[in-house]
């Protein structure tokens, strides 16, 4: 859970309460859906169109070595800046990790590993209270860079002339969540507020460049699907399906037209889910039958994504082999069972609110950089016209 000034800030992916998370989740979800997508594919293209163009400037000639995986967090990391809040952090511009975001976010997962299980270890060390009160004295601030960002950016917002939310405002995520508190004063504070906008950074940025990564890997290590995408992205220029645009730049319907494309994607999702968590749930008290095996109330179970996706009854005897093919020739059936055992969003009313964002990210940055770019181990890339 993120802390700002001593103060703990639930969010829709930390809570433990079930009511609390509905109603923050009915305050927001409008900000998140299919059609809200159209107003913030010009954001992602615009730092797309910069990511691909400091690619090209930085490692294109083979130079200097693309540390792939960390340049992908900073792509996320400004993407989803450029969503939430209309300004970037600056990771792509400098190639550096401003304020120390990326690592400590990495420190943050390597705490909530162990903290995780023992819960109680947190009073102990990060919200510990005699820590809480010197921050809210203002003698001590462990507040994370990127609550301080999002407290910066809304700062900023709320004391902008003119209505923050009416024609001519920003249709980003931050306006969206305002509007919000808006309309549900009574729930959506300007607490709540910070919390969605610090959170998103946190939960968009980190897993969808493991996602992204992930694609890159799977496909350089199979030098045949690597040639059926760009033989398909080729194609689908030929064809009109691609507008021809001399950044690469591909667009979010585009992509959805690329049915390989899209088997390795799911495939990547299948063979290397970024959340590798139990996704554990608390038993309602009445107790629940699980697998013939009653568990009693108040026990907690989870199942790993990374389990689950291999299971051979569902994806077949080679689920630990990378096989983008399963997902286009599975008869209707098995696809329907596949389909629904993949977890890499979540599942139920925790599936992540942001799913379609995320979505929309990878599925444009990888045929716009791949038309961009020729890409082969160890990472050399070069341009590709």
């Amino acid at each position: 859970m993120t802390v700002s000034k001593g103060e703990p800030l639930p969010s829709l992916f930390s809570t433990l309460d079930e009511s609390f998370h509905a109603n923050l989740r009915r305050s927001v979800n409008n900000a998140f859906s299919m059609s809200s997508l159209v107003q913030y594919e010009p954001m992602v293209d615009e730092t797309t169109e910069i990511f691909l163009n400091q690619t090209d400037r930085l490692f294109a000639d083979g130079a200097t070595v693309c540390d792939f995986a960390r340049w992908l967090q900073f792509f996320a990391f400004d993407v989803i800046g450029s969503i939430t809040y209309s300004k970037r952090h600056g990771f792509i511009e400098k190639n550096e990790d401003i304020d120390g975001i990326v690592k400590s976010l990495a420190n943050i997962f390597d705490y909530s590993a162990p903290v995780g299980q023992m819960p109680w270890l947190d009073k102990l060390f990060w919200k510990n209270p005699i820590f809480d009160i010197l921050q809210k004295l203002g003698l001590s601030d462990n507040s994370h860079p990127v609550a301080v960002f999002a407290k910066q950016r809304m700062q900023e917002r709320m004391s902008a002339k003119g209505d923050v939310t009416g024609p001519g405002a920003k249709d980003d995520l931050l306006t969206r969540f305002i509007k919000a508190g808006e309309t549900r004063p009574d729930f959506m504070t300007n607490k709540r507020i910070l919390t969605m906008a610090t959170s998103m950074a946190f939960a968009g940025s980190e897993t969808t460049a493991i996602s992204i990564a992930a694609v890159f890997y799977y496909i350089l290590k199979s030098p045949e699907c690597m040639r059926r995408v760009k033989q398909e992205l080729d194609h689908a220029v030929d064809n009109g399906t691609i507008a021809n645009r001399p950044t690469g730049l591909v667009s979010w319907t585009e992509s959805r037209q690329l049915p390989y494309l899209d088997a390795c994607i799911k495939e990547a999702f299948r063979m290397h889910p970024a959340a590798g968590l139990p996704l554990e749930r608390v038993v309602p008290a009445s107790g629940v039958e699980i697998s013939g095996h009653f568990i009693r109330g108040g026990t907690i179970v989870g199942c790993s994504p990374w389990v689950i996706h291999r299971r051979t009854d569902i994806f077949g005897p080679d689920a630990d082999v990378y096989n983008p093919d399963r997902w286009l020739t599975a008869p209707p059936d098995q696809l329907k069972a596949m389909d629904g055992m993949m977890l890499q969003f979540g599942a139920g009313s925790r599936t992540c609110i942001g799913k379609n964002i995320s979505l929309m990210e990878i599925y444009k940055i990888i045929p716009s950089f791949l038309r961009r770019f020729e890409v082969c181990t160890p990472f050399l890339m070069r341009q590709y016209w």
